[in-house]
């Protein structure tokens, strides 16, 4: 593999870049209120980590409101500030499946340093596979704590809508303790995670994707 290019961006994705240590990962925050992490117009805010040098205009763009991810190279966009406690909602759908163009995640707790495939939790993003978690780089929790048992499947069917229309994830993050819901519907629960905070990422990973809307909330009282 060729050596990852994890570049910064200040206002968008035309801009100066920088290679990220995790020095510039600030300590966590915890919101106190409704944050719009996607501002509809650029990448304030993000920063990104790709494999083969890959610059950043090649997979992700920002149109009309609606950001857009080629799938390849892989590697993720993810939040320059760090989160401990939320409720993270992110809206998204396929533009197109075929083969191994069906896949991305979301990652919460992503650890520093910065690489292709880091230590967090995922979301999976896959295709029919929404709802399952897999823990990345090491991370652990109650029942899963061997590289054996890293895939968490989701509890019941699932439940995403057909390719092209929009599916919500809501992420629900309170110390140890996560929870995944799809389109409403609770599909999994993780307690006594080894990582409880962290930056939020969405993935390239082989499926062409949009997303229009990411967002935090407080978690309730």
């Amino acid at each position: 593999m060729r050596p990852l290019a994890c570049l910064a961006l200040a206002l968008s994705l035309i801009g100066k870049s920088n290679a990220l240590v995790a020095a510039d990962i600030p300590p966590a925050g915890t919101p106190s209120h409704h944050i719009e992490l996607f501002n509809g117009k650029d990448f304030n805010g993000w920063t990104f980590c790709l494999q083969s040098n890959a610059a950043p205009t090649a997979i992700w763009s920002v149109t009309n409101g609606v950001m857009h991810c080629t799938g390849r190279p892989y590697g993720y966009v993810r939040t320059e500030q760090a989160w401990r406690d939320y409720k993270l909602t992110v809206e998204w759908r396929f533009v197109r499946v075929g083969p191994k163009a069906d896949n991305t995640g979301v990652f919460v707790h992503v650890q520093p340093p910065d690489q292709v495939w880091p230590k967090c939790i995922e979301a999976q993003g896959q295709n029919h596979r929404q709802g399952d978690l897999i823990l990345m780089g090491g991370v652990t929790c109650e029942g899963h704590d061997t590289p054996q048992t890293r895939h968490v499947k989701m509890q019941g069917a699932m439940n995403e809508q057909p390719v092209g229309e929009w599916n919500t994830y809501e992420i629900i993050c309170a110390a140890d303790t996560l929870k995944v819901s799809v389109n409403g519907r609770l599909l999994n629960e993780a307690a006594a995670c080894s990582v409880t905070s962290g930056a939020i990422a969405l993935q390239s990973e082989g499926g062409e994707y949009e997303v229009r809307k990411i967002c935090l909330d407080p978690l309730s009282p």
